[in-house]
């Protein structure tokens, strides 16, 4: 799905691995190369705070349409919202795909 590289801050990748199954399985051989770099990258761009990064997105990730990436976030209305219009038919879980990080980042004060 290319969630990893949405959960790193690549957006445009992240909607290429999508569309494309991680280009045809090329792009994961590389991601194998990369991730330690993303990692660092994403590290020193997203702050920290009382709201984790990894729940939202495992939430977001295997479970969007339900909306429980919102509810832990606190965001308790859009998240029933999400459950009850399947993650306001999926377009709403796309767009959290290519928000979340920052979503989180102004919860937990603003970014860096």
């Amino acid at each position: 799905m290319g969630a990893h590289r949405f959960y790193f801050g690549r957006k445009v990748t992240g909607a290429i691995w999508l569309f494309t199954l991680g280009l045809l399985g090329v792009g994961w051989l590389v991601d194998f190369f990369l991730i330690p770099s993303m990692d660092r990258a994403a590290d020193r761009r997203y702050r920290q705070g009382s709201v984790s990064y990894d729940i939202p997105w495992l939430f977001l990730t295997f479970l969007g349409i339900f909306g429980l990436h919102r509810m832990y976030m606190g965001k308790w209305i859009t998240g029933i919202l999400y459950f009850l219009t399947g993650g306001l038919l999926f377009v709403g879980v796309v767009y959290d795909f290519l928000t979340l990080n920052e979503q989180i980042s102004e919860l937990n004060g603003g970014s860096k």
